[in-house]
C-alpha cells in the first residue's frame, strides 16, 4: 500500500468529534466550514455535547473543542470532564489554566503587557477607582455573560453591586479600565492555527468592534462587529511572545486566540488569550479552513 493509499484508509476510518454544547447542538455556524472540510476528506464527524452521559470519547481518534460556552456555571464538572477524554484538542491541563483568567497575573508577572487588572477575592473589600470607566467581569466566564461597563463615580453604586454580587456568590472579579482604543481602532483579534507539521504559527486576524454598549446595569450586551484584520508587527509580536508562555508550550495546541487592544500610548495590550472554546473567525480567511482540517488530519 502506497503511502497516500495508507492515509486515506487511515481517514476513512477515523471519527472526530467537535464538541459543543446544548446552544449550538449542531455546532456554532462559524464551525460548520470545517465540519464539512474534514466530511470531504473522509472523516466521520460527530457534534456531541460535552456534558453528554452517553458519549463513549474513547471512541473518538480526536475531540476538538467548539462551541462549549456553557461550562462557565459549572467550570469544575467541565474541566473534570476535560481530563477523562483520551484524545483532546487542546489539552486538559490547558483548558484548566485558561478558563480561570487569573492566568493574566502570570503572564504579566513574565513581562507581557496585559490590560491593567485588580483582582478582588470573595470576601475582599474593594476601593472603586474615583473616576474613568471601568469594566468589571468575573475571573470565569465566556461570552461577556456577567460583565459590565460602568462609569465612576456616576455608577459606582451599581459598579459596587456588581463586585458585591460576584463575590457573594463565591467568584473573583475582575477589574480593568475600559480602553477607548476599542471604541475606535477596535479589538484585534490574532488568530494561531497548529500546521501539519505540528506549529502553531499565525493564520489571520480580524476586527471586533465594542462589545460593551451600554453602562450600569447593562451587563453582557454585545455587538459582533467583524471584519478581517491585518495585524501590525507590535500585534504579531505580543501575540508570539504569549504563545511561549502557554503552559507545556504552544506545540500542543491545535488552536490560539490572542485578543489585543490598544493601550492609551498605542502599545498592544493583552485581553484575553483564548485556548479553550474560542471562534476562530473560519470564514474571515480562505485558507484558514482547510489548514486546520490538514492539521487534524495530521493528528489522527
Amino acid at each position: 500500500m502506497t503511502r497516500e493509499e495508507n492515509e486515506r484508509a487511515t481517514r476513512e476510518t477515523s471519527r472526530v468529534a467537535l464538541v459543543t454544547s446544548d446552544l449550538f447542538p449542531d455546532l456554532y455556524e462559524d464551525d460548520h466550514p470545517l465540519r464539512d472540510a474534514l466530511i470531504e476528506r473522509g472523516v466521520a464527524v460527530d457534534t456531541p455535547c460535552w456534558d453528554d452521559p452517553g458519549v463513549d470519547w474513547a471512541g473518538y481518534d480526536l475531540v476538538v473543542l467548539r462551541s462549549t460556552w456553557d461550562y462557565a456555571p459549572r467550570r469544575d464538572a467541565f474541566v473534570a470532564w476535560a481530563r477523562s477524554v483520551p484524545r483532546l484538542a487542546n489539552p486538559a491541563d490547558v483548558i484548566e489554566w485558561n478558563t480561570d483568567k487569573h492566568y493574566l497575573s502570570e503572564l504579566a508577572a513574565a513581562g507581557l503587557p496585559i490590560t491593567p487588572t485588580t483582582f478582588v477575592e470573595p470576601g475582599e473589600s474593594w476601593t472603586p477607582p474615583g473616576a474613568g470607566e471601568w469594566v468589571i467581569k468575573p475571573t470565569i466566564s465566556a461570552a461577556s455573560r456577567d460583565t459590565g461597563r460602568y462609569e465612576l463615580p456616576a455608577d459606582v453604586a451599581v459598579a459596587s453591586a456588581h463586585v458585591d454580587r460576584l463575590s457573594a456568590a463565591g467568584r473573583t472579579t475582575m477589574i480593568q479600565p475600559y480602553l477607548a482604543a476599542v471604541d475606535t481602532a477596535g479589538e484585534t483579534s490574532v488568530l494561531c492555527l497548529s500546521d501539519a507539521a505540528g506549529e502553531l504559527t499565525y493564520s489571520h486576524a480580524i476586527r471586533k468592534g465594542p462589545l460593551l454598549t451600554g453602562t450600569g446595569e447593562r451587563i453582557g450586551e454585545y455587538s459582533e462587529e467583524i471584519e478581517a484584520r491585518t495585524p501590525s508587527a507590535a500585534e504579531l509580536d505580543v501575540a508570539r511572545r504569549v504563545l511561549t508562555l502557554i503552559p507545556g508550550g504552544a506545540k500542543r495546541l491545535l488552536y490560539a486566540r490572542v485578543d489585543l487592544i490598544p493601550g492609551p500610548d498605542g502599545t498592544p495590550l493583552l485581553l484575553e488569550l483564548e485556548l479553550t472554546e474560542p471562534s476562530l473567525f473560519l470564514r474571515n480567511a480562505e485558507s484558514a479552513t482547510p489548514r486546520l482540517a490538514d492539521a487534524i488530519l495530521a493528528r489522527l
